[in-house]
């Protein structure tokens, strides 16, 4: 009696441990779909939105010069939908092709989208601290490294010489102003590093700053930098170092278009 007893307790026990491995199968298998499916639902979200409110040069009219952007974006349909949006920044070859919003702090827009919905891809989004009409001296523009690629995923790239030449200018096109960013210098840096520093206006420290910022650049430029110029810094995680508090920051000068 007592071995059949112990042979129904071992029965038991096999039967809710093949239990609890197919429950954790499930939810594994469960979760992973989820996350592919709400990847796929954050790209649709932008790339939804590109096709909505920006038409690219193959699509324009003929005549436009090279100093003119590779894109032009429905600003007054895009302010209808969200009136947080202050540009919008492109660079072809890349999947940099999104909307620019400004929050009143940096958490708004970290896991929200454009239109305000949840998303975990976030959005590419200003400095708070910053004016929103890029006026500072130089200013600050963050966004994720998501594992497929989107948002600022592709700034790292920036890291090879070959790369740098092959995309030099990144356009920021805004509701009165549009603009070329002149990449010289890209690095990887700490998320507390003086790179996050703000500057309203031309002065020493800032001179300073960039003088810094291009000795620590990864790949090499004949970009000039001007004290009375204005800068645009691009932020995201550094995956390749596997910490939270490592950066690559891609700096620029804001060039307007005439």
């Amino acid at each position: 009696m007592r071995g059949r007893a112990g042979s129904g307790a071992s029965g038991r026990f096999r039967l809710l441990l093949t239990l609890a491995i197919a429950v954790i199968f499930v939810a594994s298998v469960g979760g992973y779909l989820y996350t592919r499916w709400s990847a796929q639902r954050q790209r649709e979200v932008y790339t939804d939105g590109a096709r909505r409110y920006t038409v690219k040069a193959s699509s324009l009219s003929e005549g436009q010069g090279t100093e003119q952007p590779p894109v032009t974006v429905d600003f007054d349909a895009l302010l209808a939908v969200n009136s947080d949006i202050v540009g919008w920044i492109f660079c072809e070859g890349t999947a940099i092709d999104y909307p620019v919003l400004c929050g009143e702090n940096n958490d708004v827009y970290l896991r929200r989208d454009y239109e305000g919905n949840a998303n975990t891809a976030g959005s590419i989004f200003l400095e708070a601290q910053n004016r929103a009409d890029f006026s500072d001296a130089n200013t600050i523009l963050y966004g994720h490294n998501m594992a497929d690629g989107s948002m600022f995923a592709a700034l790292q790239s920036w890291q090879d010489q070959a790369f740098y030449e092959a995309h030099p200018v990144i356009w920021l096109l805004t509701p009165k102003q549009d603009y070329k960013l002149l990449a010289f210098s890209g690095y990887t840096t700490s998320a507390y590093s003086e790179a996050y520093s703000i500057f309203t206006g031309p002065c020493e420290p800032l001179n300073e700053y960039l003088e810094k910022a291009a000795v620590q650049s990864a790949f090499s430029t004949s970009v000039e930098l001007e004290s009375d110029a204005r800068y645009v810094l691009l932020s995201t995680c550094a995956s390749a170092y596997g910490a939270d508090e490592a950066r690559f920051v891609l700096h620029a000068v804001l060039q307007p278009v005439p």
